[in-house]
């Protein structure tokens, strides 16, 4: 590995050893300085069978959006991706790798840094502009989450608590976390009682009788929504 390569890794903490950075350097982009990585990804081995025996036809060029610490120089990585076909099993493939997820220009690590500034009391705008991305994309990276939250109405954490943060347009929406491990359990589009009376309401009894303590950090009265948890 060569020392150019070691030290942008260590940079940008990626740890995936089938990238390989070449080159970095600025660019003025619709007049906004911008800092470039050049890197390829290598595919090591077939995906379906494991074999080496590759024949390379090529690369596909990704501008991926990337961390910075100075939100007026955007970070992109320009990721050369190899093309492939094994020459035992005759099956194509490209390179993927951690960074991004696939057919997506935007990285990982900028989508979890999204998602944690959504938990904070800040507008889908400012955190757009921070992470050099659309309001769109921030709504897209919440959505994106959705699976994790409870889906089952037989369940609810002992410990909850609500809150409300700024989204789009100014508008305010309802979160309610897990008061013990601070996950996540929904996030609802508006913050209206009989919004959140018809949410709670498709809990089981014996979900909502699980709930021992709710903590609120609201400016309006919540006890219709306590009383029915």
């Amino acid at each position: 590995m060569s020392s150019l390569n070691h030290c942008i890794k260590f940079e940008l903490d990626i740890k995936d050893e089938n990238i390989v950075f070449k080159d970095y350097f600025y660019k003025s982009i619709k007049l906004q300085k911008h800092k470039i990585y050049e890197a390829e990804l290598i595919q090591p081995a077939c995906p379906y069978c494991g074999s080496l025996a590759l024949l390379h036809n090529g690369h596909l060029i990704t501008n991926i959006r990337y961390l910075t610490a100075n939100a007026s120089h955007p970070a992109t990585i320009r990721l050369a991706k190899q093309r492939v076909r094994c020459r035992d099993c005759s099956r194509w493939s490209m390179a993927q790798s951690e960074l991004a997820s696939k057919y997506c220009s935007i990285s990982n690590a900028s989508k979890l840094k999204i998602l944690s500034a959504l938990t904070e009391d800040r507008s889908m705008t400012s955190i757009a502009s921070e992470n050099n991305v659309s309001v769109n994309t921030v709504q897209r990276v919440l959505g994106s989450c959705s699976h994790r939250f409870l889906d089952s109405y037989e369940y609810l954490p002992a410990h909850l608590a609500f809150d409300e943060f700024k989204g789009v347009d100014r508008q305010l929406h309802f979160i309610c976390l897990d008061g013990d491990s601070h996950q996540v359990v929904q996030i609802l589009r508006t913050r209206y009682k009989k919004n959140l009376l018809k949410y709670f309401g498709r809990f089981s009894p014996q979900a909502r009788a699980n709930v021992k303590t709710v903590t609120m950090d609201l400016n309006f009265y919540y006890q219709d929504i306590v009383r029915a948890c």
